[in-house]
């Protein structure tokens, strides 16, 4: 398949050098730095699952000297969203598919908003991965996933082709006749980690047994299911109970990247993890006050990011 990564971070970068080994023609879309790097030296991935180099590679900041491809794997910070859909327009020819990997479960509905509704393939993953220097790419978590499927939850030829490609990279791909369902469970573990996490600074090992700390985790999952409910989506009974369950099981040293991102003073996803549950719950008339006084203790430090960023710092 012709493949275009538009973020090559931690997410894009890890499963599009994957990609490339397996024989793919993938294209990088970067820019700055970690572009620069990945021209001179090539992308570098040290991985749990093993360490290798990605060179040459086809990368450029430039959609329009990619043109139309088969699959744009999607994956740029969610504040990004809009901006970057906007500039890849030239990726898209009449076959693309359009798999969105970001966090959160808003976007599809952007991205197609901009691209096309008929382009956009559901998809998310479970993965810890990190830019852990320009051009190179750090994989932490013993599990990379991805789920994907088509919106509607019809079966696809084009969503069998994609499975069928991802899956020769050796990571655990499924293909799912509800991705939707799939999204919101993935939705109420990582907006209540990354909250967790971005509140108390701490790796998820160190608050999860915590009985007001889990109890307040608790409180995030319930009104995430409410919402995704009170929206028409069927999440399973026991959700939470699941999630709960798997946040034991993980490894104790993992950060969510927005925590990473409060840590060191960088813009956030704030709006696409958090303040998109009050927003969506005031619209379904479901009450967040767990979710909205999260909101509220971090927005000052996302609003002091974006300043500090606008500013070029």
């Amino acid at each position: 398949m012709r493949i275009a990564i538009v973020g090559a971070g931690g997410v894009g970068g890890y499963y599009g050098a994957l990609l490339s080994r397996a024989g793919q023609e993938v294209w990088f879309l970067a820019r700055g730095e970690h572009l620069r790097e990945m021209q001179a030296k090539g992308l570098e991935v040290k991985s749990v699952f093993g360490d290798f180099i990605v060179s040459p590679l086809r990368m450029t900041n430039d959609p329009k000297k990619i043109g139309a491809v088969d699959l744009v794997l999607f994956c740029t910070k969610t504040y990004d969203t809009d901006e970057a859909a906007n500039c890849i327009i030239p990726l898209v020819g009449k076959q693309t598919s359009v798999m969105s990997l970001q966090n959160g479960v808003d976007a599809a509905e952007r991205v197609g908003s901009v691209l096309g509704t008929q382009h956009i393939l559901g998809g998310t993953t479970w993965i810890s991965s990190a830019i852990e220097r320009p051009g190179v790419i750090r994989q932490m978590s013993d599990f990379r996933r991805i789920v994907l499927g088509e919106l509607d939850g019809n079966p696809s030829q084009r969503a069998e082709t994609v499975y069928q490609t991802l899956s020769s990279t050796g990571i655990t791909v499924e293909l799912s006749r509800n991705i939707l369902q799939v999204l919101w469970t993935k939705f109420v573990f990582i907006a209540a980690v990354s909250a967790m996490g971005s509140l108390t600074r701490l790796p998820l090992g160190d608050y999860r047994a915590v009985p007001e700390a889990r109890e307040l985790a608790t409180r995030l999952m319930d009104e995430v299911v409410a919402v995704g409910r009170a929206e028409g989506v069927t999440i399973e009974g026991d959700v939470v109970q699941q999630t709960l369950a798997f946040i034991d099981k993980a490894a104790p040293q993992i950060k969510p990247s927005m925590q990473v991102d409060v840590e060191n003073g960088r813009r956030t996803e704030l709006e696409s993890l958090i303040g998109v549950i009050g927003r969506r719950g005031r619209r379904a008339g479901v009450s967040t006050p767990a979710t909205d006084m999260v909101y509220a203790v971090l927005l000052p430090l996302e609003i002091k990011a974006r300043e500090s960023h606008n500013r070029g710092e």
